[in-house]
């Protein structure tokens, strides 16, 4: 077989691609194998129907449809070999009608290929990294919460709601005169204030006392989920029927122990808290400011990306996204049931990030080529240590869980890459 490879405008290549006669007619062998199978022939077990009856009756033709089915995908999987290409999309193959019993066959294959970017600026560049400072406020403000957490509800007698306050209501919907499908509720416990129901709605009840009704006017948001209420203005007739405060605990040592029992008194809650937060600021803040720097390498590239790779990018995201959704006990369905989408919205929604990520991909992928950034061994032994030790599991089942190390390596090579360019930037 003999390869030559054309490359062509932008991310586009022609392979031609010469299969000798001796392999057509293997194919064709083949292919006869599979189809003299499915005939029956009177004289004849099925599957038993001699090679020369089969074309004296059918044609040699017939045959060539399963023969160019076995025939392309082989000799197209040795050719990118031979060829030394990365195809991101499936070929468009072209001059299949020159196929026939006992002649060399060539065929031609139209290919996208992974872009090469061309590298711009990626050392020096010029990154602010984040305040990792914490203020006794913000302290405090954590420990409002886990105050708030431990808060129980107080029923108040004959006070009227503010913000914060949970009311107890029975509530139904109207659009004009005509109630509403999913628009009634019962007992229900609303927290003023948390944003849970249609904008409006809770700010209206503050002021009501337990015991009185309240005719709620609100508009639902253009966006709403279901399309009959999109936009439209409805009254809730609410009743509440129960208005409870929040009273915090004491904050003293006591609780301290109870938030964590590490800690002997407030004060160490405090310290404890403060160094929390100041190593998660730290990490946040390295987090970021790796980010930008890939970003902005990222930018200065120039890489002009198949729409192949997105697409392949958006399906990834999709799936990952669906995945996020099960562990929340919901499913793409429901979402898009609930969201007012469907597929083509979300995946038009993902396309922007679903390019960044390749092009970020690309780049990283160019700088550890062209900086020769190596994984060795010691390296891919000590993250198979690690993730053994993070997920109780022996390395042999990592590496079966991964289906080799092919895909640690990757990583592994990018973090290197990443660190290439945190270490060559310029940190303020």
């Amino acid at each position: 077989m003999s390869v030559k490879w054309e490359k062509q405008e932008g991310n586009e290549g022609l392979l031609t691609i010469d299969v000798p006669a001796t392999e057509v007619d293997k194919a064709l062998d083949q292919a006869f194998k599979k189809v003299v199978k499915q005939i029956n022939v009177p004289g004849f077990r099925k599957g038993k129907m001699p090679r020369p009856m089969f074309e004296k009756m059918y044609g040699v033709e017939a045959l060539y449809q399963d023969a160019l089915e076995i025939i392309i995908p082989e000799a197209y999987s040795n050719a990118i070999d031979e060829a030394g290409i990365e195809p991101v999309d499936f070929p468009e193959i072209a001059g299949t009608e020159n196929f026939a019993k006992g002649q060399d066959f060539t065929f031609t294959a139209t290919v996208t290929v992974k872009p090469e970017p061309k590298l711009g600026e990626y050392k020096g560049l010029e990154v602010t990294k984040l305040p990792t400072e914490v203020t006794d406020e913000e302290v405090e403000a954590q420990i409002q919460d886990q105050l708030a957490k431990k808060a129980e509800l107080e029923i108040k007698e004959d006070e009227a709601i503010v913000e914060g306050d949970t009311a107890v209501i029975d509530f139904e919907g109207f659009v004009g005169d005509e109630a509403f499908e999913g628009g009634k509720g019962e007992d229900y416990a609303l927290e003023i204030g948390s944003g849970s129901f249609i904008p409006g709605f809770e700010e209206q009840l503050v002021g009501v006392k337990s015991g009185e009704a309240k005719d709620v006017v609100v508009t639902f948001p253009e966006e709403y989920h279901a399309e009959e209420l999109a936009g439209k203005e409805a009254t809730f007739k609410v009743t509440v029927k129960e208005v409870k405060t929040k009273v915090l605990p004491e904050l003293n040592d006591e609780f301290a122990k109870e938030i964590d029992p590490e800690v002997e008194s407030v004060d160490a809650l405090r310290a404890k808290i403060k160094e929390n937060t100041i190593a998660q600021k730290e990490a946040e803040s390295e987090g970021a400011l790796r980010d930008e720097l890939v970003e902005k390498a990222a930018e200065n590239a120039e890489i002009v990306i198949p729409q192949a790779m997105i697409n392949t990018e958006v399906d990834r995201m999709i799936q990952e996204f669906g995945q996020r959704l099960q562990m929340q006990g919901m499913n793409l369905d429901l979402y898009y049931q609930f969201s007012g989408q469907n597929e083509q919205a979300l995946r038009d929604q993902m396309a922007t990030d679903a390019e960044n990520r390749v092009r970020v991909s690309l780049t990283l992928e160019a700088i550890a080529a062209a900086e020769a950034v190596q994984v060795s061994e010691e390296d891919i032994a000590a993250e198979l240590e690690k993730m053994a030790a993070q997920f109780g599991m022996t390395k042999e089942q990592i590496i079966t869980a991964l289906g080799g190390t092919a895909v640690l390596e990757n990583d592994i090579r990018t973090q290197k890459t990443v660190e290439l360019l945190v270490e060559n930037a310029k940190i303020s």
